[in-house]
Order: structure tokens, then C-alpha cells, then sequence
């Protein structure tokens, strides 16, 4: 899993059946000091997350499980962060 940030949505009219109604977002990950890594990926939500929501993200067949493991799906946010506390 891994922690990132929701940075934006996507609108896409055409898409694969498995996906209609399913809200697709921006996510861009963060390192466990909640700074930003890496690219922004796309991400399906399972948890009703919003712009500048703090979530997890589950990728592979962990996020496809979710679904279908048969389901176009690569990245899926799995939790909205309340809080985080390193020790």
C-alpha cells in the first residue's frame, strides 16, 4: 500500500463497462514524511475520498481483488487518513 494525496479527477464518457460509474482520481504519492515522490497515477475510489484527501492506495491484483481480478484496475484508494503518527 502506499500513502498519497488527491490532487484532481478524471471524466472519461467512454470507458470499459467494469468502470462505468466508478469515480477515477488523481492521486500523487507521498513518502512517509508526506512529501511528494514519484508520478501521479490514476486511481479508482472505493471510500468517497475528495480533493486534498490524504488516502491509501492499493495497487495490482490488491486493487483489482477489490472489483474483479478480471477488472482494468492497477491502482484503487482503500482508505481516507485521518491521521498518521511515526514513531
Amino acid at each position: 500500500m502506499y500513502l498519497a494525496e488527491v490532487r484532481g479527477h478524471v471524466v472519461a464518457t467512454t470507458k470499459n463497462e467494469q468502470l462505468v460509474g466508478k469515480k477515477l482520481l488523481i492521486v500523487q504519492p507521498l513518502s512517509t514524511n508526506l512529501e511528494p515522490y514519484g508520478e501521479a497515477i490514476v486511481a479508482i475510489d472505493t471510500v468517497g475520498a475528495g480533493f486534498s484527501d490524504r488516502v491509501l492506495i492499493a495497487t495490482g491484483s490488491s486493487a483489482r481483488i477489490i472489483f474483479n481480478e478480471n477488472s482494468p484496475i492497477d491502482a484503487a484508494i482503500v482508505a481516507i487518513i485521518d491521521t498518521l503518527e511515526r514513531h
